[in-house]
């Protein structure tokens, strides 16, 4: 009589554990560029104090401890990480393009500068107002270095080496200007065109220049070498025409 075959029965395979949606190795720094690019996403929607390290590793498919390795002084390295990112490319955008009259250059800087503040604007106004929990000297100083790029791309544009104090001055305080601008902007909705907001900048920085012209020497040379690029037909150059003009000037 033919033994009848036995069959064993085989233990059921453990079930695989869970991973993280979307997540997947990376090298090294693709991944830290990867966890900075999340951060400053959401750095850029909500005031930094309500982003924690659980929001970046669940946006970006993470572990907190994996998060940790790569930013072991945690939130706030990770911070000043993407504050620094952010900055070189708002600072990146300060290129004057080598086209255009010295407005129209002008007026393009500043088209780079709002579509910067449209992109990050929870982000970029809690850095400008100051008072973060997670401020420190360092992202002050990160701020400073894109003030900074800014004053020396400014002056470049106007074709000056070496600024005076009163041009230097004009300068900062037009930058103070165009900052000032960018918050409300975003704190009225964003209502106000862009476009006819960066127009009224440009405006700005030649009515301050040539209220600036009067008294120094330097800036009414430089006002005057940007007329004289604008063309004899320029809107803005007539109307300033008649301050440089008067018999009064320095």
């Amino acid at each position: 009589m033919e033994a009848r075959p036995t069959t064993a029965t085989e233990p059921a395979a453990p079930a695989p554990r869970p991973r993280r949606s979307g997540y997947r190795r990376l090298p090294v720094e693709q991944r830290r560029e990867q966890l900075i690019a999340v951060a400053l996403e959401l750095f850029a929607s909500r005031p930094p104090e309500e982003v924690g390290l659980d929001d970046v590793a669940e946006a970006a498919g993470a572990s907190r401890p994996l998060v940790y390795r790569y930013f072991a002084g945690g939130k706030q390295q990770l911070y000043e990480a993407a504050l620094r990112t952010a900055a070189d490319e708002l600072t990146s955008r300060f290129a004057v393009p080598l086209t255009g009259t010295p407005s129209e250059q002008l007026a393009s800087v500043l088209d780079g500068y709002f579509a910067f503040v449209a992109e990050h604007d929870a982000g970029y106004s809690a850095l400008l107002r100051g008072g973060s929990v997670v401020e420190t000297a360092r992202t002050s100083a990160i701020v400073d270095d894109v003030r900074r790029a800014a004053l020396k791309r400014t002056l470049r544009h106007l074709g000056v080496r070496e600024a005076g104090p009163r041009l230097t001055l004009l300068v900062r305080s037009w930058i103070a200007v165009v900052e000032g601008a960018s918050l409300s902007w975003l704190d009225e909705g964003r209502t106000l065109p862009v476009d006819g907001l960066r127009d009224w900048l440009v405006d700005q920085f030649t009515a301050m220049a040539a209220a600036t012209a009067l008294h120094d020497p330097q800036t009414a040379e430089v006002l005057a070498g940007l007329l004289a690029l604008e063309g004899p037909r320029a809107e803005r150059a007539e109307r300033l025409r008649a301050v440089l003009d008067t018999p009064d000037r320095p």
